[in-house]
């Protein structure tokens, strides 16, 4: 099947390769030149714009979208959905919202144009293990498309889920499980380092791969980082983005008042990661000291000593 491809970052490039290894014929356009020019000497045939990349499917086309979420992913298929005719099919494969997919989806659907929206996961592995995907949409669109998921996926690794909007939607979802795991992870082998008994954390992720109920691909990915920095960690700062999809999913569990309380944490853990200081923290230092008396550290490593109580103790 013939393929075009929209964005050639992490994700799309590794798609491409991996869409040409199982014998598709793709047509690749990125903003990134010298990345158009590494697909092509790879066998893709390289597009110069969206009008060329277009130009150079053979109908009926079907046009994948891999380019970050919000305003990129918007002008892309705009831009893009001028040079199609109905019948073609658009693909989003990004981590875009599944409000504005379902948006996006009844505006191509006037054009006459298919949308399917594609959660996809797997990050840089997905080349050598293949991409999760979750896909919606209309399942005639689906079906025509449906010998691209089965080159991207590995085995039982794609679905049709439901109608427009649900394959990112499972993606949102997915992502904010995601959030979960990684903070009980995180939590534990801090836990483990700063005990007093010396543990190897390299060891025990290890050790917990092979039989334990804890085990799984994520902490494989543990094991190797740590095999990799070691395990202090030293070269590593602390500071931990988040795609969107965290926020999204404790929003629908707000409106669905769906009690989500690992998830949500585990998103306001990240914004912790990029405070240098907590003036939060700082506010309930300088009040213990006023109420009880605590000790509070000051600039430089100095540390005030505790204020005494009228009766000549100290509370809080």
């Amino acid at each position: 099947m013939q393929l075009g491809m929209v964005g050639l970052g992490r994700m799309g490039y590794n798609m491409t390769l991996r869409l040409m290894e199982k014998g598709h014929k793709m047509v690749a356009f990125d903003l990134n030149a010298e990345a158009v020019g590494h697909i092509a000497q790879q066998g893709a045939t390289p597009a110069t714009g969206l009008d060329d990349l277009a130009g150079k499917l053979t109908p009926r086309r079907a046009v994948w979208i891999m380019v970050p979420a919000g305003t990129p992913t918007e002008d892309s298929i705009v831009k893009v959905m001028a040079h199609l005719q109905p019948g073609d099919v658009i693909i989003d494969g990004g981590n875009s919202n599944y409000k504005e997919s379902i948006r996006r989806g009844e505006m191509l659907k006037e054009k006459g144009i298919y949308f399917l929206d594609a959660g996809t996961s797997g990050g840089i592995w997905g080349l050598e293990n293949g991409f999760c995907l979750m896909v919606g949409g209309d399942p005639e669109a689906y079906a025509f498309c449906e010998p691209i998921f089965a080159a991207l996926g590995p085995a039982n690794g794609y679905a049709h889920v439901g109608p427009m909007g649900a394959g990112h939607y499972s993606k949102m979802v997915h992502n904010g499980i995601e959030y979960g795991m990684l903070q009980a992870y995180a939590e534990g082998f801090e836990i483990l380092h700063k005990s007093s008994l010396g543990f190897d954390v390299h060891q025990l992720a290890a050790l917990w791969n092979n039989g334990s109920v804890v085990r799984s691909w994520m902490l494989e990915l543990a094991e190797r980082a740590f095999a990799k920095e070691g395990g202090d960690l030293n070269e590593i700062k602390g500071w931990v983005a988040d795609s969107g999809e965290g926020r999204w999913t404790v929003q629908e569990a707000i409106d669905l008042d769906v009690p989500a309380p690992v998830i949500t944490l585990s998103l306001l853990q990240r914004f912790v990661s990029r405070q240098d200081e907590s003036y939060a923290a700082k506010v309930i230092a300088t009040i213990r000291n006023e109420f009880g008396g605590h000790a509070v550290k000051k600039e430089g490593g100095a540390i005030e000593a505790p204020k005494m109580s009228p009766d000549g103790g100290t509370h809080g």
